[in-house]
């Protein structure tokens, strides 16, 4: 599978601005969620649990709860967890389907950088 580059443009003055694909705004997203080892933690827990509760989770992970909780709230919007909110707690697991999703966008991204053919 390919990254499509398919640009939307924007007509000023006659000068064409590029602006970013779908794929691209999607990866950026992604690894911005990914870029902390606290959550990078979180989701290496929530694969070897396969479900967690945040009460749990902050007797492992070494941060307050509130900085636990913001750190969930960066990977659920982000698409990478899901949480079924039960009073008083919360349930959160991996979200299957959008890492599926995942796997396919960076492998592609990933494919057509080994296969450039000139480096600097």
């Amino acid at each position: 599978m390919r990254i499509e580059m398919n640009y939307i443009s924007i007509s000023k003055n006659s000068m064409s601005k590029k602006e970013f694909t779908e794929d691209q705004i999607k990866i950026a997203r992604i690894a911005k969620a990914l870029a902390h080892p606290v959550r990078i933690a979180i989701l290496q827990l929530l694969v070897n649990q396969n479900c967690c509760y945040h009460g749990d989770m902050s007797e492992i992970i070494p941060v307050a709860k509130s900085t636990l909780s913001q750190h969930l709230t960066e990977l659920k919007e982000a698409g990478l967890i899901q949480g079924e909110f039960t009073p008083p707690t919360v349930k959160y697991c991996i979200n299957r389907e959008n890492w599926e999703n995942i796997r396919e966008l960076f492998g592609s991204f990933i494919d057509n950088i080994a296969e450039m053919k000139s480096y600097c």
